[in-house]
């Protein structure tokens, strides 16, 4: 984790590098500052997917411009969360494009096109690829503009900002998006409120809850067989058929979104999937920012969250660098992480040397080797 993994090149250069099961932008610039980016993969396939786009957020010229931060987390193959990270900026710009302007209603219309749209790709390729039904994806994304950051999340991954704290030298750490996971006892009682006749609606199973015994979030794109009856038959696994016809959806795609005015003491966001915050609180990523160096930050957050995962497994942490893909999911999930810096002076219309920017995270192929 020492070296780095990005070497300034010519202006625009928007490429990762790849080491091993590790891919990493140590630090760029988008609109209003700095970026630090990382993926480390622990699936066979890599079923987190991430972007950044800074420039213009709508198809004209007149529309809005700013930063757009998407983590996308998989689950069940990589299908979901690549068709999100291929098609939401795209389906938000048309959006932004049509009402002149980035609101709460662009995004949720933005997550509701996706939807319908690999929902229908799904039915599409039902009896050749029926797995795709089972197939889904949690969605957190973010978007600065005209100083307003917006945030709208499906499923359980996090944006945690890191603010200045008035009196004392550490920053603050304030958990912005809403997260939908059937272990925290609000997401439980809205699931028991949407469907009050389901005594089955959420089951404890092996000391983890989970809606209908088989996921454990309740939002999310994709997940055609838990919101759809007509996927809920043969030709998919038994495993993922429920005894019982549904009459609604179990499942949502509908996100949380919060807006929120940037203030001069907004430092940072630090964007990242689920796999990061099973083994680090909010105030701890948000220390470990604060006190690093920026170039190469989201690398350093990996390193951490993997630090710990080796500790609860009474194993050294250079023995968990030589295990593979695949044989990893046993001891850490995929981790996205995507650290962002805002400068108060660029968000108030300061002059800066940004150029557009659009990039990917981990889109690599991974053999031996990790951070």
């Amino acid at each position: 984790m020492v070296k780095s993994c990005w070497n300034p090149s010519a202006e625009g250069d928007s490429g990762g590098r790849v080491d091993g099961l590790l891919w990493c932008k140590d630090l760029g610039q988008h609109m209003y500052g700095e970026f630090s980016m990382a993926v480390i993969q622990a699936n066979s396939m890599l079923e987190d997917q991430s972007q950044i786009e800074s420039g213009p957020l709508s198809s004209t010229t007149s529309g809005p411009s700013g930063t757009f931060f998407g983590v996308y987390d998989g689950h069940g193959g990589t299908e979901a969360s690549r068709y999100v990270n291929d098609n939401l900026f795209s389906n938000l710009k048309s959006f932004a494009s049509e009402h002149q302007e980035i609101s709460a209603d662009v995004l949720r219309k933005a997550f509701s096109t996706t939807e319908e749209n690999f929902l229908s790709l799904v039915r599409k390729q039902w009896l050749v690829k029926p797995h795709m039904a089972s197939v889904g994806s949690c969605c957190l994304i973010g978007i600065i503009c005209n100083g307003l950051l917006y945030i709208a999340n499906a499923g359980d991954s996090r944006v945690v900002l890191g603010r200045s704290g008035r009196g004392t030298k550490q920053a603050k750490a304030m958990q912005l998006s809403v997260e939908h996971n059937a272990s925290i006892d609000t997401v439980r009682e809205e699931l028991r409120s949407l469907h009050p006749n389901d005594p089955h609606i959420v089951v404890r199973k092996h000391r983890v809850w989970r809606v209908k015994g088989l996921i454990q979030i309740s939002r999310s794109i994709g997940d055609a067989y838990l919101k759809k009856a007509e996927f809920n038959k043969e030709p998919l696994l038994p495993k993922f058929r429920l005894p019982e016809p549904f009459q609604k959806p179990i499942l949502s795609a509908e996100p949380s979104v919060l807006v929120h005015k940037l203030h001069p003491d907004d430092q940072f966001l630090i964007f990242a999937s689920d796999g990061l915050w099973e083994h680090i609180s909010n105030q701890e990523a948000v220390k470990i920012v604060q006190t690093s160096p920026r170039n190469g930050i989201a690398r350093r957050l990996i390193k951490a969250a993997l630090k710990e995962a080796a500790k609860k497994r009474e194993m050294r942490y250079s023995d968990l660098r030589k295990i593979d893909r695949g044989v990893r999911r046993h001891f850490h999930d995929d981790i996205t992480v995507v650290v962002v810096f805002i400068d108060p002076s660029l968000i108030n219309g300061g002059s800066s040397s940004y150029f557009p920017l659009s990039i990917k995270g981990g889109r690599f192929a991974a053999g031996a080797g990790v951070p």
